[in-house]
């Protein structure tokens, strides 16, 4: 069995292994110092933001929109009492790392890091900066931070999801496609991330009956010719990891799953409503959104190194029907009771 259980619609609970630890880390969020809550100074304040997205990506554009209206509220107004850069990493590495030197070359007092990889690049260019993420798998792995309740450095924020989640990927897939014994999970094999998704979905295949082989996403081609290959045998479902990369070419993977008619759980719900068949996972807007708050709190006088890393409050269970009829799939009723949303 998994550490994982579902609770109904919109949650998930962690496993007894993880519970502590979160509860530790949501406890400390609740102890806000009186200090943070003192008015804005006067002076323009300067706030760096590198999402390893296209400048084009319509979620990346999603995330940005949450964290720049979240910061509004809270009474930064780009232009007004804050300046705003924006960088787009468009999940390239030296492009993350290119941007990220700019982004300290302009002396800003906190960089919003959005994903894995542009955290590791604004790290990489500057000790010092405060730095706030959001979507970040793997934190403590990755080495961002000392731990979650404690994170130590100049890096604090919201991390996407605990590993367990992956292998409910595929218990979806086989619940919404029982005839399915094979799975091809599309990750990236560059991503520490995708590696261990990975991982989480082969420990829970066997006990699903279900044989998974690793697909990487390095480039379109592969992806055309390896998902290709593996529909030429029958009984077969995709799992999309929640990595950048599968997130750029999010529209071939799912034309390729319709064109083959494979049915595909997603870790994104932004590839459902772009015409994936399911997907479960974090509402990442969310996350951008709370992680203003942090970056206020910081401007305000307060250290990364006191903030702990918080997990997701809100998962979503998203089913597109349309996709389930065109490939000729029944989404069975338990699917459906537990879906937050439902495209018809």
């Amino acid at each position: 069995m998994l550490a994982t259980s579902w609770v109904g619609r919109g949650g998930m609970q962690f496993g007894q292994l993880k519970r502590r630890e979160f509860i530790t880390v949501l406890g400390g969020a609740a102890a806000w110092p009186l200090a943070a809550r003192t008015q804005q100074p006067d002076r323009m304040r300067r706030v760096g933001v590198l999402i390893n997205r296209a400048a084009d990506n319509k979620e990346g554009q999603a995330r940005f929109a949450a964290f720049q209206q979240a910061l509004q509220q809270l009474g930064w107004s780009d232009g007004r009492n804050v300046r705003i850069d924006i960088r787009w990493g468009a999940d390239d590495v030296d492009r993350e790392r290119k941007y990220a030197a700019e982004l300290v070359a302009l002396v800003p007092d906190i960089i919003l890091a959005g994903g894995s990889l542009s955290v590791a690049a604004v790290q990489q260019a500057s000790r010092s900066v405060p730095i706030v993420f959001a979507a970040v798998s793997d934190p403590v792995g990755a080495g961002f931070v000392d731990s979650l309740a404690r994170p130590g450095g100049n890096v604090t924020g919201f991390m996407a999801f605990e590993w367990n989640l992956s292998g409910k990927w595929l218990e979806l897939l086989k619940e919404v496609a029982p005839g399915v014994k094979r799975a091809a999970v599309l990750r990236d094999a560059a991503n520490p991330g995708g590696l261990a998704q990975f991982s989480a979905i082969q420990i829970v295949a066997p006990s699903l009956a279900v044989e998974v082989s690793a697909v990487n996403v390095r480039d379109a081609g592969e992806i055309e010719r390896s998902i290709a290959a593996f529909a030429r045998s029958a009984n077969g479902g995709l799992v999309v990891t929640s990595t950048a990369t599968a997130t750029v070419y999010h529209d071939l993977i799912i034309m390729l799953a319709a064109q083959h008619k494979l049915p595909a759980v997603y870790g994104n719900p932004f590839s459902v409503t772009g015409g994936g068949l399911v997907s479960y996972g974090p509402d990442y807007a969310d996350q951008f959104r709370r992680a203003a708050g942090y970056v206020d709190r910081i401007l305000k006088g307060e250290k990364p190194a006191d903030l702990p890393v918080q997990a997701p409050t809100k998962y979503e269970l998203v089913v597109n029907l349309k996709t389930a009829k065109a490939i000729g799939l029944d989404v069975p009723a338990s699917v459906l009771a537990r879906a937050d949303e439902v495209i018809e």
